[in-house]
């Protein structure tokens, strides 16, 4: 862990002021890291510093999404306590695999479901306005989902967000206010595990990362206030430019 670099102040005000556009983005429909890291590579990060000293504003922006969700009646993290746990063993073991293993197989496979995601949502225009059956059973819907998505946050990252909320809608029945407040305790757990994982590797940059979730605490409690006072349709939209934007970000770098 680094605390502090040769970085002006004017760098980390454009780094609060992303941090803060992320975390509104983020704490609605995810992919604030689009956000986020093309950010800090522009004011001068290495690319290995960036991506752990995101892990520390996302961090603190994600949990004070989840603290407002929580406030508002969307979440009980006690609900989730099976997934957290998964979700920790998988993002653990995906941050260790990373280092070893190619993500060639996945950089083709996560745009490949984000389209599908996208093409679906679009087409579902009432998709998660209202409860629905739920389709498997919680706790084993925790167990597997929390270990496959919190691999692919510590493998990979992209879509993440997207991926839980879909199958919050879809299997486990959750409109989309509460699946959105339920995939940001999933969220808070892999971003602290690979925030340990980039801390003791001495990745991260603390006053920028301090600058950067400031903006992303601002962005969050912003962002979770429209979550709160407005209906599904508002997050479903948030959900499908989300998805886009990721999937064109990533098309773009592996044809470009």
């Amino acid at each position: 862990m680094l605390w502090t670099t040769d970085l002006s102040p004017a760098a980390h005000l454009v780094v609060l002021v992303a941090g803060l556009i992320s975390g509104f983005v983020d704490s609605i429909a995810g992919g604030g890291g689009l956000i986020t890291i093309p950010a800090l590579l522009a004011v001068g990060l290495p690319p290995h510093l960036a991506l752990g000293t995101n892990k520390l504003g996302s961090t603190m922006g994600v949990m004070t999404a989840l603290h407002r969700y929580r406030g508002g009646g969307l979440v009980r993290v006690r609900d989730w306590v099976p997934g957290v746990v998964c979700t920790a063993a998988g993002a653990a073991a995906g941050t260790v695999l990373i280092q070893l293993l190619s993500a060639g197989f996945l950089a083709w496979l996560i745009p490949a479901l984000l389209l599908a995601i996208l093409v679906y949502t679009l087409a579902s225009p009432d998709l998660g306005s209202q409860p629905v059956r739920r389709r498997i059973d919680r706790r084993l819907f925790q167990f597997v989902f929390g270990l496959g998505l919190g691999f692919h946050d510590g493998f990979f990252g992209p879509g993440t967000g997207a991926f839980w909320a879909m199958a919050l809608v879809t299997l486990a029945g959750l409109d989309l206010r509460r699946a959105t407040a339920a995939a940001k305790v999933m969220n808070a757990t892999s971003n602290v595990v690979a925030l340990v994982f980039f801390a003791l590797g001495g990745k991260v940059v603390v006053t920028v990362g301090l600058a950067l979730g400031a903006g992303q605490i601002i962005g969050a409690v912003l962002g979770a206030q429209q979550v709160l006072r407005r209906p599904p349709s508002f997050v479903r939209w948030f959900l499908i430019g989300s998805v886009a934007l990721t999937l064109i970000k990533m098309l773009w770098e592996r044809l470009a």
